[in-house]
């Protein structure tokens, strides 16, 4: 299966999550990307659409690398046994760590404006990206909600990494994943476009529901 876009891929997932319509649900993407995918869910399954602005933390000789993922509100994930095998402390990544909170920060204010959070304690929350690879924003994400009291937690992405995936479903409620390659490359190779997401496209979304 190939998706021809991020709104594609949403609708097809929203297909799965049919029994959450009209609940007490909540979808939260993520920005950028996840908030394309996320919009079309929650039209369709009329629930409210927030975000977790997320941030991962790259080594600092391959930024690329994530060794972990910070949210807006707080919440630091690190991935332990990679940061071991490369060598790096937490204070190693201390000037990163201080880089990706002021950034998350911004995005958070630049897309949310003056709107309140919704509120995700005894919700149900389903979180939502364009895909998991290394996994690191979304378990930074889970443990987030986890933290705000969240009732149910849902993990819903269109591809993922089997080994990944493999590792969240024992961390939420329920794990939706539409495509699981069994040689597992990147995440765009499953879409025929996957076109960078502005930030004018997330505050467009967000100021239209």
């Amino acid at each position: 299966m190939k998706f021809i876009d991020r709104a594609d891929a949403g609708k097809q997932l929203a297909q799965k999550l049919m029994h959450y319509k009209d609940s007490d649900a909540i979808v939260l993407g993520l920005p950028r990307g996840g908030m394309v995918t996320a919009y079309e869910i929650a039209k369709t399954l009329n629930l409210p659409l927030d975000m977790k602005v997320v941030r991962k933390i790259g080594a600092p000789s391959n930024p690329e690398l994530a060794v972990g993922a910070l949210t807006a509100s707080g919440t630091i994930y690190l991935n332990k046994p990679l940061m071991e095998s490369l060598g790096l402390s937490i204070d190693m990544l201390a000037p990163t760590i201080e880089l990706e909170k002021k950034e998350a920060l911004r995005r958070l204010k630049a897309y949310r404006g003056d709107r309140p959070p919704l509120e995700i304690k005894d919700k149900t929350i389903i979180l939502v990206d364009d895909g998991i690879a290394t996994g690191a924003t979304m378990y930074a994400a889970i443990e987030s909600v986890k933290l705000h009291g969240a009732k149910k937690v849902i993990v819903a992405v269109p591809v993922g990494s089997q080994e990944k995936l493999s590792e969240i479903i024992g961390k939420v409620d329920e794990v939706i994943c539409l495509e699981q390659p069994s040689q597992f490359i990147a995440i765009s190779l499953l879409y025929d476009s996957f076109a960078q997401v502005t930030d004018d496209q997330v505050i467009e979304i967000m100021q239209s529901m």
